[in-house]
């Protein structure tokens, strides 16, 4: 079967600016703080989405998706009642606040994750928080779900005047946290609130349970304090698709007990995996900002170390929860052959982050043309069939 869209440049305007521009800044550990480097992007990207109707802001908005969307039906899904054009997500924890929720279709995404959002509006932790692993692409971070609280997140998106759940060009989904100074006896109220404020915005929300950057957030991934939370969410009158985000330092034995909670308690889905605080053999790593071991510092790690333990986790799901249940595969993804990995092994969706910061915006095209292309050299209609599917890679012939 061909691609009935044109074919289509594989870099331009946006590639070339990022590899004379961006890429440059992070070839190292040192040089400009990564945090400013994400404040400045999300600066402008929030300006654009408010001017997106713009004569001038339009026609480059409209070069922007031309370079970096590919639209193939066979990549199409309809997952957990959301119509997805295409498996590649934004994964939380870039736009913290969705100052460019309306934009991230086109940077060729199938859907967004906005967040962390908490209740409360909170600093953070103290800087510096983020770090660079240039050489083993990968990042270090602590940001503590820094955020400008629900009230504002709601108001920032209806500034956006974005079109309703379920008429958007990428779904929108919501990553909501407990806020910091909130109990944990009292936090499914504290995710409550958020939710019930925000869910009219959202085509599908997260649970997220499973940062590192908050003290005493990862015990809410314990069964009973797991079920007594989204039980709490579901009860909500316009209870959106709920997802649960998980961690990749899990045991086996409490995958599987997520796993099946998921299925009894109706989740749309589970997202493996979070940051990871093991050090995945990089405990002494030295880091320049700071001077320390990694194995002395504290954060999540995130980027290509993490890819063998998040396509772990997520073969543990899918072998308890089965193929009924839909994953979405996130951690190391920083080209279509871990795209591919991923999908194989029982991800519906994948979503990416440090990778799309070190590669740039065309690995959002890249992946998605690796997956036609692998569709293709193993004859399969649709990428539907290739889920949990364990279809190897294939190289051109």
């Amino acid at each position: 079967m061909s691609d009935p869209s044109p074919p289509q440049p594989r870099s331009g305007a946006t590639g070339g600016l990022y590899r004379r521009f961006v890429e440059p800044l992070l070839r190292t550990d040192e040089g400009a703080d990564a945090e400013q480097l994400s404040r400045i992007s999300l600066g402008i990207l929030g300006e654009t989405a408010l001017r997106r109707d713009w004569p001038v802001v339009r026609e480059a908005l409209q070069g922007l998706a031309l370079e970096l969307q590919r639209r193939d039906p066979r990549l199409q899904q309809t997952l957990f009642g959301c119509r997805f054009a295409n498996p590649v997500g934004l994964a939380a924890g870039f736009d913290k606040n969705g100052v460019a929720a309306a934009l991230w279709d086109r940077f060729g995404f199938g859907c967004a994750e906005l967040g962390t959002v908490t209740w409360e509006a909170q600093p953070g932790n103290p800087r510096p928080r983020l770090f660079r692993l240039a050489a083993e692409r990968a990042a270090l971070n602590r940001m503590g779900f820094n955020n400008e609280g629900a009230r504002a997140v709601r108001r920032i998106l209806e500034r956006q005047k974005l079109p309703p759940p379920g008429q958007r060009p990428a779904v929108l989904g919501l990553n909501l946290g407990k806020s910091r100074l909130t109990s944990l006896q009292l936090a499914p109220d504290d995710y409550a609130s958020s939710l019930e404020l925000l869910a009219p915005l959202a085509d599908y929300a997260v649970v997220n349970v499973s940062s590192p950057n908050t003290p005493g957030l990862r015990e809410l991934q314990e069964e009973s304090q797991l079920r007594r939370l989204v039980e709490r969410l579901r009860r909500l009158p316009a209870c959106p698709p709920l997802l649960v985000k998980i961690a990749p330092d899990l045991e086996d034995d409490a995958i599987d007990a997520i796993a099946r909670l998921a299925y009894e308690e109706g989740l749309a889905g589970v997202i493996a995996v979070n940051t990871s605080q093991d050090r995945l053999g990089l405990g002494q790593r030295r880091l320049a900002a700071t001077g320390r071991l990694l194995e002395e510092e504290a954060g999540g790690l995130s980027g290509r170390p993490l890819r063998q333990r998040a396509l772990e986790v997520l073969r543990r799901l899918r072998a308890t929860a089965g193929p009924a249940l839909p994953l979405v595969g996130v951690g190391g993804i920083d080209g279509p052959q871990a795209a591919w990995e991923r999908i194989t092994a029982g991800a519906s969706l994948v979503q990416i982050y440090t990778g799309w910061i070190y590669e740039g915006p065309i690995l959002v095209p890249e992946i998605l043309e690796g997956l036609v292309q692998q569709l293709e050299r193993h004859g399969l209609a649709t990428l539907a069939e290739a889920v949990g599917s364990g279809l190897p890679w294939r190289s051109a012939p």
